[in-house]
């Protein structure tokens, strides 16, 4: 998606740790018009594959996810980080390690909205070492649903997430790949 490209070369930055700052504009403040073109542009992508559920984690995740889901006219729902009181006893967890704090947490999702009838679209932010995504693939199996898609905003492409996913027979579709960021220059593939 050139437009996304534009846009991280223009208010992207690159901290050290191959860390790439986008929270001018996706995760953080975000620019709901380019936001509303990323959730089109993964719904025409993936709009033949049956989609019934988007799923992401929050919170950087929630934004593209419900665009996607608007546009696909699906309902999207959210891996929570914490644990609350009212998810009830009956749910999905998976260990998910973050390459960005060097920590690991497990997800949650309740049982009551994700199910084996479901075809899913796995939606992220980031893509680095892949990590969130199995997370994901893991909740989805455990709920018996199929995983049918993985969008991702921004894939850093000199990372093995991506090609470990589509080496396993994944649909990912990532709208801007940063193929390099070496000297804060920013190099897409």
């Amino acid at each position: 998606m050139k437009e996304l490209e534009e846009r991280i070369l223009k208010d992207g930055r690159v901290l050290p740790g191959n860390i790439l700052k986008a929270d001018s504009f996706l995760n953080h403040q975000i620019d709901p018009d380019l936001m509303q073109r990323i959730g089109e542009t993964f719904a025409d992508h993936f709009r033949s594959q049956g989609i019934t559920k988007v799923l992401t984690i929050e919170a950087s995740g929630i934004a593209p996810a419900l665009m996607a889901a608007c546009a696909l006219h699906v309902p999207m729902v959210f891996a929570k980080k914490h644990g609350a009181h009212n998810i009830g006893n009956d749910f999905y967890t998976a260990s998910v390690h973050s390459y960005t704090y060097d920590s690991d947490y497990t997800i949650i999702v309740s049982s009551s909205y994700l199910s084996s009838s479901d075809r899913v679209l796995i939606i992220d932010d980031f893509l680095a070492n892949g990590q969130a995504v199995h997370g994901l693939l893991d909740i989805c199996k455990k709920a018996g649903a199929s995983a049918s898609g993985i969008g991702i905003c921004i894939e850093k492409g000199f990372q093995p997430g991506g090609a470990e996913l589509r080496a396993l027979g994944y649909d990912v579709m990532s709208l801007a790949i940063v193929e390099s960021m070496e000297g804060g220059t920013i190099i897409f593939r």
